[in-house]
């Protein structure tokens, strides 16, 4: 399942959840240094839908806040939980 989502680096509470701009918000409390902060949404959004971080593959956005990633084996009811937080 490809999902669009919307980091944010530097969050003093990191978490999956809500919407931006009809993206899955990712708070990560990393830095936007060196890909730490895309690391670290990847990490976050993998824990979120409960599978392993190599199920989660990043496909564009590596620069940019709002990203586009791929999650295999994502159940789209827990996508759509995690938008109406």
């Amino acid at each position: 399942m490809r999902i669009t989502i919307r980091v944010r680096p530097g969050a003093s509470h990191p978490g999956v959840g809500g919407e931006h701009d009809g993206a899955l918000v990712v708070q990560v409390s990393a830095r936007a240094v060196d890909g730490q902060a895309t690391a670290a949404a990847l990490a976050a959004v993998a824990s979120a839908f409960g599978v392993r971080g190599q199920a989660v593959t990043l496909v564009t956005g590596k620069a940019s806040r709002t990203k586009i990633i791929e999650v295999a084996g994502a159940d789209p009811a827990v996508l759509d939980r995690l938008l109406a937080q």
